[in-house]
């Protein structure tokens, strides 16, 4: 309780610096207050500020649509195996890449996918062109996905199979009796038993939907330009670390927080009126 005071409650006295002209020398005690002249860059439509939000729609749209049913289908691949040491080493095997920083992820698709990496080293050496992606604007998207599927997918699995492994065999059984086979008890039984917890998951991601991958793009960023990689969370850091915009960026991560936090509680209201739990009960 109290490293999560420190460290997630305490920051918040810090969004008061959204309505000043926040000046570090001077802190938040003596620093002149703006009222809402900082948001002036969220409602009037800075073109800079709306390429930020249309990045990150598109990416949390692509990470939603592709990445987040990724460990399902590989959590119902590896609960149909019938040999769990087989089991055991593939888990082991899609495991690893999530314990691998963003930096050493990124080092690695430069080795591989680069303009000296291996596959167009490759294709160079018989005859072909090589393929133009790291650096590439318009594949960077692609390139970011790819990555998060690497990295992530094999860990999310985790509590797929942990609910996958409480479904009742009888069930299975009965179906198998009613002369069901393996994609009908999939639809029937396996899907039903793994609804709760993605709608849960699903509602958790709304919450986190305008937060994708700080580290993994600004470690990108310089290669592709601001236009294709710029996002909320590079915006705040480019504006309010870099570019000493303290205020306007405190204000921009204040809106994104509280959007986050309304689609989570809408979300959850409509989770209770379609008689699921969701994150709390109603």
């Amino acid at each position: 309780m109290l490293v999560i005071f420190a460290f997630q409650y305490y920051p918040l006295w810090g969004n008061v610096i959204a309505f000043q002209d926040y000046q570090p020398y001077l802190g938040v005690g003596q620093s002149l207050w703006s009222g809402v002249e900082n948001f002036s860059i969220v409602f009037n439509g800075d073109p800079e500020f709306l390429n930020a939000v249309k990045n990150t729609l598109v990416l949390t749209l692509i990470q939603t649509v592709i990445v987040f049913p990724a460990p399902i289908v590989v959590a119902l691949v590896l609960h149909s195996l019938l040999s769990n040491k087989l089991r055991q080493i593939v888990q082991t095997i899609i495991y690893v890449p999530h314990f691998m920083s963003w930096v050493i992820v990124v080092a690695v698709f430069q080795q591989v996918l680069g303009g000296t990496g291996m596959i167009n080293n490759w294709l160079r050496a018989h005859g072909y062109d090589p393929l133009n992606i790291i650096g590439n604007a318009d594949a960077f998207r692609g390139l970011l996905t790819s990555q998060v599927m690497w990295k992530d997918t094999g860990w999310a699995t985790i509590l797929f199979l942990a609910v996958l492994s409480q479904i009742d065999k009888s069930l299975y059984e009965a179906s198998a009796a009613d002369g069901a086979g393996r994609w009908r008890q999939t639809w029937h039984v396996t899907l039903p038993g793994l609804k709760p917890i993605i709608i849960l998951l699903l509602i958790l991601k709304l919450g986190d939907s305008l937060t994708v991958g700080f580290e993994q793009i600004i470690l990108q960023q310089q290669g592709v330009g601001i236009d294709a990689s710029e996002v909320l969370d590079t915006y705040v850091y480019n504006n309010g670390i870099i570019g000493g915009d303290w205020g306007v960026a405190a204000a921009v991560g204040l809106v994104k927080s509280v959007v986050a936090l309304t689609l989570v509680l809408l979300a959850n209201k409509l989770a209770h009126r379609l008689g699921e739990e969701g994150v709390y009960r109603g």
